[in-house]
């Protein structure tokens, strides 16, 4: 787990600073949020699940 954390490790700033335009550096910031707002969303469905779950007394 602790490898695959290093190979994904991406440093924003420099890309953006590197950035050949604008659109690159709103392509970079949107791709450095994508994997937060999937983590909230699979977050979002289990409590969801967790929560029907309780309410039909299994």
């Amino acid at each position: 787990m602790y490898i695959i954390s290093l190979l994904q490790q991406v440093d924003v700033a420099e890309k953006i600073k590197t950035a050949p335009d604008g659109s690159y550096q709103i392509g970079v910031v949107i791709g450095s949020f994508v994997p937060f707002v999937i983590l909230i969303g699979i977050a979002y469905w289990m409590y969801n699940r967790a929560k029907k779950r309780d309410g039909n007394g299994y």
